[in-house]
Parts: structure tokens; C-alpha cells; sequence
């Protein structure tokens, strides 16, 4: 059965939604210029809600040892996602530093992209292939990637698919891939920022059907 992250929430009622149904990962955003960020006094109430069984993740890109310090012990993450340059020995340097588990997100958008995978695998607990943006990272474009660059890709850690999924679209890239778990933000939002419950609802019932 393939998973479903709902990221990016910032207020209650957006999580009250996902509660109600068979959501597995909530993504917590402290990315400074994403449209989703979330300062640590919010996501600390917000991930106090969280209730076992549920697992929330913190989303970062190229944070320092001193944001790390200062941020994890205030929330009770389950894993750590990183969604900037890191490399692979800066991956496991986190996972070490914080003892979280960590999911590194791979930008995609040719099948040379792929060359990074070996390390990342090695170092991540989890993998996370979203589309590449013009920076060269993932994240935040709300595009779909060509899927069949994944499509003989066999990595060796549990992994999501991100990238530009919505309730439209979402069968069609589990007919073509298998992975463990999808991620999705603005495919469920109603306002830029804002979850639309009746948006989760849809992708979560096309996901299950």
C-alpha cells in the first residue's frame, strides 16, 4: 500500500483533515522563502497533535548545525528532509548530529540526474525525487517530471515521489511507479499556503483507489 505526505501544513484545521483520514507523514516547512514556511513556535503546538502512528517531518534546505541545534529539540520529529545542496556526507553528518532519521530529496529532470543517486542512497534513510527547479534543487515548482527516468531505478531505501501530483494525476503515476509513498502540497491547496480539505480528501480516495 503507497503512503501518503501531506506537506507543507501551517494551521490546525489543515491538520484536523488529515487526521480524519489515512494520511501516514505530515510535512512541516522551515524553508525561510517557501510559501509554506512555518516558524518553530507554530510547528511545536501544531506537532504536539500529531498522534502516534502519524509521522511528522521537518523540511529543511542546507541547514547549519546551529539552526538543527536550535530547532529539533523543540519538536518531535520523526524525520528530518532536506531539500537543498547537501551531500551525501553532509546527509549522514545530520542524521548522526540529530539521531532523526533523514530523507534527502533527489532533483530530477534527466536521466543524468541519476548519478547522485549511489550516495544518497547509502547515506538517507529515505529518498524523495521531485522536480528539478532552475536553481537545480527540488521542491516548489508544482511541476510534474517525466516518470519514466525512475522507471529502472531501483534504490535500495524506501522512497516518496513528489512533484506537481494532484488528485488528477496521482493513479497515473502509481500505474507507472511503485513507490512507497507520495508527497504532495500544492496539489491539495484551496489558497497558496492553505489546504483545501475537501482537496485532501480527493487525493487520498485517488491514491487508495
Amino acid at each position: 500500500m503507497t503512503d501518503i505526505k501531506i506537506c507543507g501544513i501551517t494551521r490546525y484545521p489543515d491538520l484536523q483533515a488529515c487526521l480524519a483520514l489515512p494520511v501516514r507523514y505530515i510535512g512541516l516547512n522551515f524553508v525561510p522563502h517557501s510559501r509554506r514556511f512555518i516558524n518553530i513556535a507554530d510547528a511545536a503546538r501544531l506537532s504536539a497533535h500529531i498522534p502516534t502512528g502519524m509521522r511528522c517531518v521537518g523540511v529543511f534546505a542546507d541547514p547549519d548545525d546551529a539552526e538543527l541545534d536550535a530547532m529539533i529539540p523543540h519538536l518531535h520529529l520523526d524525520m528530518i528532509q532536506l531539500h537543498g545542496s547537501e551531500s551525501p556526507g553532509r546527509v549522514a553528518a545530520i542524521k548522526a548530529r540529530t539521531g532523526v532519521q533523514v530523507m534527502k530529496a533527489i532533483p530530477v529532470a534527466t536521466k543524468e540526474d541519476m548519478a547522485q543517486l549511489p550516495g544518497f542512497d547509502a547515506a538517507s534513510d529515505w529518498l524523495l525525487f521531485d522536480a528539478k527547479n532552475e536553481q537545480g534543487k527540488s521542491g516548489g515548482l508544482g511541476q510534474v517530471f517525466d516518470w519514466s527516468i525512475l522507471s529502472d531505478v531501483s534504490p535500495n531505501k524506501p522512497w516518496m515521489l513528489a512533484g506537481g501530483l494532484t488528485a488528477d494525476n496521482v493513479a497515473q503515476a502509481l500505474s507507472a511507479l511503485n513507490p512507497d509513498a507520495v508527497d504532495v502540497a500544492g496539489g491539495v491547496e484551496s489558497a497558496p499556503g492553505e489546504k483545501g480539505p475537501c482537496k485532501i480528501a480527493q487525493f487520498v480516495e485517488a491514491v487508495r483507489s
